[in-house]
């Protein structure tokens, strides 16, 4: 945005289109930050009672709580032959990925995660409402 226009630079939408690529998912040690309705979600996809899922692939962050990560900073769930194996139930920060506040703040920041995010740019076209609705859903 800039003074004089309260519109954001995306007004005419962006696109994006998930390739299941990992890049989002692996890599740098980091948070996906999850709440017990999520953490419910997850257990009954994998068939698990939730304190026997909390026990395997989650970590307590002070006060909050993440997925576990492989050593190598992959996310639990992510399969590099597979991709996401609980896309279905994937949480809020993995679902509003790439319409994060620091990711649509600047068409340059736009441009960076186009770089690192293959879907990014590509596929169907996000209205200025949804992009809107999907950035408003998390704080990171």
């Amino acid at each position: 945005m800039n003074d004089r226009d309260e519109t954001p630079w995306y007004r005419d939408g962006l696109r994006f289109e998930c390739t299941q690529c990992g890049a989002c998912c692996t890599g740098e040690p980091g948070y996906v930050w999850v709440d017990e309705a999520e953490i419910a979600a997850l257990a009954r996809q994998l068939n698990q009672e939730v304190d026997e899922f909390e026990k395997a692939y989650v970590r307590p962050v002070g006060r909050r709580k993440s997925l576990r990560e492989r050593d190598n900073g992959d996310c639990v769930f992510f399969d590099r032959r597979k991709g996401c194996v609980v896309y279905a139930d994937r949480p809020i920060q993995c679902r509003t990925w790439p319409f994060w506040r620091s990711n649509i703040e600047t068409r340059g920041t736009w441009q960076v995660t186009k770089k690192e995010c293959p879907g990014s740019g590509h596929g169907p076209l996000f209205t200025l409402e949804e992009i809107e609705a999907q950035a408003r859903l998390i704080q990171l």
